[in-house]
């Protein structure tokens, strides 16, 4: 079997992360991905997204900048949103691959290099959880979104918004996102995949958090989800979206 072209070449890598109040997992993802991208990555760059956060995580990410030269942190003056920190690390990305995690280390950054074995086949790939070591209430919850997307969206993604996943920059620079809560990664995915992309599913487990809770299934979130998933919605399904050229209805 003849391996794909380009296979055996390092990658260019930007990987970022969002934090917000994560004093106490940022040093161990920013050393997890420095490390990862060094064994892996031709050229790389770590990006510390700080979400306005209230506790020292924006002065930890600071001092990580000053002790590895490929760390950078991009600090939001106030909290904004999940979606605005993913979006920032976008923005901010240089290199050919971006791939991006959240900062809480629920999942492992070392699950990259099975997702850049695939980087010749896909532009988008995601990741669904077959492991979830999180509450009931929490579990059933991700069941009911991901059912309703599948429906809303005419789609087979198991696990849409799952924060673990890895973008060629060229292609997600095409995508005019508007979500700035969780459901930026449904976003992302769904209008890629009506854009012709090749998008790609990978299984992961994930761990528990070591302090706190997690932010996604908060009321506040919850309602600025559905708020972005009936926006995104009414975008696709509008009579002039992604139309072919010369074409109108």
């Amino acid at each position: 079997m003849t391996e794909p072209q380009g296979a055996s070449q390092k990658p260019d890598i930007s990987l970022f992360f969002p934090v917000f109040n994560d004093e106490r997992t940022i040093r161990t993802v920013t050393e997890k991905a420095v490390a990862m991208c060094e064994e892996h990555a031709n050229h790389y760059e770590v990006l510390i997204i700080d979400d306005g956060s209230v506790d020292r995580s924006a002065e930890i990410g600071r001092q990580l900048a000053d002790e590895y030269p490929h760390v950078r942190i991009i600090s939001h003056g106030t909290n904004r949103g999940y979606g605005a920190a993913i979006r920032t690390g976008l923005d901010e990305a240089v290199y050919e691959w971006i791939c991006f995690t959240d900062g809480d280390d629920e999942y492992d950054i070392f699950d990259f290099p099975k997702m850049l074995r695939l980087r010749d086949y896909y532009d988008l790939i995601i990741t669904f959880r077959y492991v979830r070591l999180y509450s009931g209430f929490r579990i059933f919850v991700s069941r009911v979104y991901n059912a309703l997307v599948r429906v809303m969206f005419r789609t087979s993604y198991r696990d849409i918004s799952t924060g673990l996943r890895m973008v060629r920059r060229s292609v997600v620079r095409e995508v005019s996102i508007e979500s700035t809560s969780p459901f930026i990664g449904a976003e992302i995915t769904i209008k890629l995949m009506l854009m012709g992309f090749r998008i790609g599913e990978m299984g992961i487990q994930t761990f528990p958090r070591v302090f706190g809770r997690g932010a996604s299934v908060t009321l506040p979130n919850i309602i600025a989800t559905i708020r972005d998933l009936l926006k995104v919605h009414h975008t696709i399904f509008s009579k002039h979206y992604n139309l072919p050229p010369g074409r109108s209805r």
